[in-house]
């Protein structure tokens, strides 16, 4: 149970789940890509996408693991319309060959989630020789995003119906480094710090929202572009951590004890983003942030435009390499 539930502007609290706040949504019309979805709050948001009519196309990294999600969603939900497709937010290639494939489809797209990532690893380049939580959590969602935006645009277009962007950052993008981003000592080894590596990645996924939001509506496309918390989730954080190696026994009881209080379950952790991805409420809404399902305020070099837009250029170099 969770500790608090006031209800916040929206109707909904910390404490609501994604199948409350999608409830009685008919998205039976629209196409949806979920990243990381073969476990966690990436799971549980294509299952309540599928269970709200959306056709899902799941990112997935291992797809023998990915095979099995989608059977078990079928298995509870015989009407899901669910594709598992190979993608690894690490590389480059692996994003460029996801998107051509999707393209080649001919599904219209009119909700992408960048949801995939990972969480304070040792120091690891990616193969493209990118710090590896910069690379996965950042820079592969902004290559996804950059080559599905003329189809997001096209369906806009061709529905008449508003297209969402969302992505996933953290409350721990108010922990980067000094400067926020470190455009120079991205791979620096040396001063890497997993935690605020971590938070850099998440401070740049909010930035890439915002940025993303002020272009599109400059340019008059019918896509918005918002960015969100999901809140601390009970499954794998202690583990990433490190804080209980070697006793499982008392990672297992601190969260049997105190976690049913403190934190969410992956329930609710998947209901802010599927809040922002479906919900009539926020049509016309872009370039904001959003925790517990709804509205919250960024730490301020989140809402720098001149860092996002710096981090803007810096990015194209990279992925135009």
């Amino acid at each position: 149970m969770w500790l608090f539930k006031r209800n916040g502007p929206s109707g909904f609290s910390s404490a609501s789940t994604a199948e409350e706040v999608t409830n009685g949504i008919d998205a039976s019309d629209l196409t949806a890509i979920v990243t990381g979805a073969s476990s966690g709050i990436g799971l549980e948001t294509a299952r309540v996408l599928a269970k709200r009519g959306v056709h899902v196309v799941m990112g997935i990294r291992n797809m023998g693991v990915g095979e099995k999600v989608k059977q078990g969603i079928i298995k509870e939900n015989p009407a899901a319309k669910i594709d598992a497709v190979q993608l690894d937010l690490s590389s480059m290639h692996s994003v460029r060959n996801f998107a051509s494939h999707f393209k080649s489809s001919g599904l219209p797209l009119n909700i992408l989630i960048n949801n995939a990532g990972i969480m304070v690893p040792p120091f690891t380049l990616s193969p493209d020789n990118i710090e590896l939580q910069f690379a996965t959590n950042y820079l592969g969602h902004f290559l996804l995003t950059h080559l599905l935006l003329d189809t997001m645009k096209k369906t806009a277009r061709d529905t008449k119906r508003e297209v969402r962007i969302v992505n996933l950052s953290s409350v721990a993008h108010r922990s980067s480094y000094r400067e926020g981003i470190r455009f120079d000592k991205i791979n620096d080894e040396k001063s890497y710090s997993k935690l605020y590596a971590y938070g850099q990645s998440k401070l740049a996924n909010i930035l890439h929202a915002n940025e993303l939001a002020r272009r599109l509506k400059e340019e008059g496309a019918d896509i918005t572009a918002n960015s969100v918390h999901p809140g601390v989730i009970t499954t794998n954080l202690f583990r990433h951590l490190g804080i209980f190696e070697g006793n499982l026994g008392i990672f297992e009881g601190v969260v049997s004890s105190i976690g049913r209080l403190v934190l969410k379950n992956v329930q609710q952790g998947a209901s802010t983003t599927c809040y922002v991805a479906l919900h009539p409420q926020l049509k016309g809404v872009s370039g904001q942030y959003f925790s517990n399902n709804n509205l919250d305020k960024a730490d301020a070099k989140a809402t720098d435009k001149d860092l996002a837009a710096k981090l803007w250029d810096y990015t194209m170099d990279l992925i135009n390499k």
